[in-house]
């Protein structure tokens, strides 16, 4: 690493940390990206390096330190009032250095559009870190939401790098700790809670977990966990999105549940729900959708999945009726889409193959279903329903949800 030509930040925060402190100075790290001559410099270890380690130091104005040859990095903090200003030295030579913002000017720019001092205490829980709630979790950690509930028991495999934000850097690595890596960089202030482990086997922890939250995403492949987090939800009051894939991602839905409104199980009692995409060999198993006797060999075969583009206007669709969500009350940009989202249920369909083999073509649609579109569903409360009503025992539906594509095409429904 040369001196010249250095580019060096310094995380904002950690300077007002530091000098809220009563220390004259505090051992720091210094971190490089290797061979690109970028170092950044934090207050406090991280878990991840980006590649060597520095010893660094930050003081108040003491130059004296700067004898010390075991930092190489000096952070001088001269005054602090009415703000800090600091100079950086590298081997004794004072360096240009550039800051990461402070939480309060993150994210300035969503200023009107969304409210970040709102988001910021804001709670979202998403289980399933899989495309969808990963990618989910990174724009809500965008937008400014500052607290968030990961739950997902699995393992970034070969197979996710297709649609997942995870890289070849992360394979083996729990999906819980990749997606935290995800949100911290781009919010490096929210507070993340992880839960490596699987819902249906920890309904304790998960109703206690949504009555903390302000939002709750299932991005879930099976039935079982959709529906006990639904009967979480009616218990607590608190509105949930769901959301999945059809066959190769031809299309997808989107599911809102608000509190005293139709629950997920009665979605599935309405019959809307059509042969889901199977995005793992686990998935399918589990389902039923891949039978117990079929070798590893078969069951690969049928895993088909859509590409990360044909997921994207389905995570979108969920981000917007979760920022919707979590804005309700304040004068935000984002609140006149309330007018406008007003269903239970919202279609979109990709390709015209599959459920959507009928549908007509793009440009020549008129009033006709179409693809590329959103079409939403008013879904009334399921007399007898399993969730909402009492003394009735749960069915997850597991075995029988699937239905014939060629004979499933969304027919029946209003849609709008």
């Amino acid at each position: 690493m040369k001196n010249e030509n250095l580019i060096i930040y310094l995380d904002y925060q950690d300077i007002l940390t530091f000098c809220s402190g009563h220390l004259l100075y505090k051992e720091a790290y210094a971190y490089e990206w290797e061979n690109e001559n970028v170092i950044h410099i934090h207050l406090s270890k991280k878990c991840h390096q980006f590649g060597q380690m520095y010893p660094a130091l930050f003081a108040i104005d003491n130059k004296k330190t700067m004898q010390d040859k075991q930092f190489r990095f000096h952070v001088f903090i001269e005054k602090i009032l009415p703000e800090p200003s600091v100079s950086v030295f590298v081997d004794g030579v004072q360096s240009d250095f550039y800051y990461i913002p402070d939480r309060n000017s993150l994210f300035s720019r969503n200023k009107g559009l969304l409210e970040k001092d709102v988001l910021k205490s804001k709670k979202a829980m998403i289980i399933g870190l899989g495309s969808f709630g990963a990618q989910i979790a990174v724009e809500l950690a965008k937008a400014g939401v500052g607290k968030f509930s990961l739950f997902d028991f699995d393992r970034i495999e070969l197979h996710n790098l297709a649609r997942h934000i995870a890289t070849v850097n992360d394979l083996g690595r729990l999906k819980t700790d990749v997606v935290e890596d995800a949100i911290l960089g781009k919010n490096p202030y929210a507070l993340v809670d992880k839960f490596p482990i699987d819902i249906d086997k920890n309904e304790e922890l998960l109703s206690s977990e949504v009555g903390k939250s302000d939002i709750v995403i299932c991005a879930t492949d099976n039935n079982s966990s959709r529906l006990n987090l639904s009967k979480e939800l009616v218990k607590k009051n608190k509105v949930g999105i769901f959301g999945r894939a059809v066959t190769r991602a031809a299309g997808g839905d989107v599911f809102r549940y608000r509190p005293g409104g139709a629950c997920y199980a009665c979605l599935i009692g309405h019959g809307i729900i059509s042969k889901e995409e199977i995005s793992s060999v686990q998935a399918g198993r589990l389902s039923g959708a891949i039978p117990a006797y079929t070798s590893d060999e078969d069951a690969q075969a049928v895993v088909q999945v859509g590409l990360a583009a044909d997921i994207s206007p389905i995570c979108n669709m969920m981000i917007k009726l979760a920022l919707l969500e979590l804005s309700k009350g304040t004068e935000s940009g984002i609140q006149t889409l309330e007018d406008d989202l007003v269903y239970d249920c919202y279609i979109w369909a990709n390709r015209r193959e599959y459920n959507f083999k009928n549908w007509h073509v793009f440009y020549q649609s008129g009033a006709d279903r179409t693809i590329m579109r959103w079409y939403g569903v008013k879904v009334h409360k399921l007399d007898g329903c399993p969730v909402c009503s009492t003394d009735i025992i749960l069915d997850t539906g597991q075995k029988g949800e699937y239905h014939d594509p060629e004979n499933s095409d969304y027919e029946g429904l209003a849609l709008v």
